[in-house]
């Protein structure tokens, strides 16, 4: 048999190494235990072990360049290796981060492998949230392990935001001031909460930048380590949800491959898979070119500033909103920036964290869960999943107009008014789609379920007869 003898040699080698550890730490039946734990075996499934993967490869990146990042807005004169920017007055963290792309020996390949990772650790939990979402996987007695996918995601947005902001180039010094414009449109607390981060009015004290820089490097990637620690601890305490594979299958019965030999060298392969693929796009796929930008001045600007993708949503929804300011007596409550910049993650993310709340209110189901169901299984759930999935992509589109304008010659302000209405219409269109195309699903298979135990019953009463 093609394989035999590598399998029964690795098989030896497990045994070998259990009874060394077993000898010195009495620790066998521990072992044996986690060797059988049971791993689900299903693509989707993977998602969240890519996100695991990215953030190591982002850990790892992100020491190498701490080594030569300067957290520091003290105005130099750069003389380094980029040419067209010899002479220029700009911040030693911009000027870091072109020597490190341009003077430090395999410096752009981690920087830019660094960007990578960062942009397919968010696309994983976002994928992955997809799947636990449409699936019904956080259903109870998960819903403490939803909780914390969705604060991880939470932070891991900031995080970006803030590593994003560190380069002090163009592009990442106009994302500081929108961040900041939203931060003082908080109601009551704005100003003074803006006034203590930054140090002061933008672009604030010198202190700024170590703050940012401690955050970024210390602070949230600890929050997330302990996040990512706490939620796998509970997927494997409470063992991972299935699908179900036979209709006999009830909610106490676990399918899965091993640890070993089955999980572990398929994870050690997407391991160095993830890896492989974010070294390769951070070698030959540019990604944010700050060389290209310029530094940061307060009194500059540029037309075409996008920020990465994941928070393009947020772009988008500034645009769309109409220039509407809450006030009272004079006094203004409520500033502009606060509704896109605030207010539409704010609903977003606390219809993440109550829903599944929401969903057990409404259907009354207190049951454990370890079956997950089709999309097609849950048809209320996978129409209000697509309203809102088509809510968020829509408004994410609606932050590119200014490219679309400029690429296509498509009138700004008509892409912006058709927004403004589609935002409302196609997703609760869309939802009802889907929720119609479960319900038809489910009817086709009821009837091809009705025809099989029929078909059943006729073979058995001839049988019979």
């Amino acid at each position: 048999m093609v394989g035999g003898p590598a399998l029964e040699g690795a098989a030896v080698i497990a045994r070998r190494t259990v009874r060394w550890l077993d000898e010195r730490t009495a620790s066998a039946p521990y072992l044996r235990k986690a060797l059988r734990y049971l791993f689900p075996d299903h693509w989707s499934f993977l998602l969240g072990e890519v996100a695991l993967y990215a953030f190591l490869v982002l850990v790892a990146t992100g020491i190498y360049l701490t080594f030569f990042f300067v957290d520091s807005t003290k105005e130099v004169v750069y003389h380094g290796g980029y040419a067209p920017l010899n002479g220029q007055r700009m911040s030693e963290a911009y000027a870091s981060v072109v020597h490190l792309s341009f003077g430090v020996r395999a410096g752009l390949l981690l920087r830019q492998t660094h960007h990578w990772a960062a942009n397919v650790f968010i696309a994983a939990i976002v994928l992955h949230l997809l799947r636990v979402f449409f699936t019904g996987a956080y259903r109870k007695p998960r819903e403490l392990t939803y909780w914390l996918g969705v604060t991880m995601l939470t932070l891991a947005l900031l995080e970006a935001y803030v590593g994003y902001s560190l380069v002090d180039d163009l592009m990442s010094g106009m994302g500081l001031v929108i961040g900041y414009s939203v931060g003082l449109a908080l109601p009551f607390v704005g100003e003074n909460l803006m006034n203590w981060l930054f140090g002061g009015m933008f672009p604030g004290s010198e202190q700024l930048w170590p703050r940012m820089y401690i955050a970024h490097v210390l602070i949230f990637p600890i929050l997330i380590g302990l996040l990512l620690g706490a939620h796998l601890l509970l997927v494997a305490m409470r063992h991972h949800t299935q699908f179900r594979q036979r209709r006999a299958q009830t909610e106490r019965t676990i399918v899965g491959v091993p640890a070993w030999p089955g999980q572990a060298p398929r994870s050690l392969g997407l391991m160095v898979g993830t890896a492989g693929v974010l070294f390769l796009l951070g070698g030959l796929v540019q990604i944010n070119p700050v060389w290209l930008w310029g530094p940061f001045h307060t009194y500059s600007s540029t037309n075409g500033a996008q920020p990465d993708w994941y928070l393009g949503w947020l772009i988008g929804e500034l645009r769309l909103m109409p220039g509407f300011d809450l006030t009272i007596a004079g006094y203004t409550l409520v500033p502009n920036p606060f509704w896109g910049g605030a207010a539409f993650p704010l609903v977003v993310f606390g219809f993440l964290y109550l829903w599944p709340w929401l969903e057990r209110r409404f259907t009354g189901d207190e049951a454990f869960h370890n079956l997950l169901d089709r999309p097609r299984d849950a048809p209320a759930r996978t129409g209000i999943g697509i309203a809102m999935v088509s809510w968020v992509v829509l408004v994410f589109f609606a932050g590119a107009s200014d490219r679309v304008f400029v690429t296509f010659g498509l009138s700004y302000t008509g892409q912006i008014w058709a927004y403004r209405i589609l935002v409302w219409v196609l997703p609760v269109l869309f939802g009802l789609v889907a929720w119609r195309i479960c319900k038809e699903l489910q009817a086709s298979e009821s009837v091809v379920h009705e025809r099989h135990e029929a078909e059943a019953e006729a073979r058995l009463a001839r049988i019979q007869s």
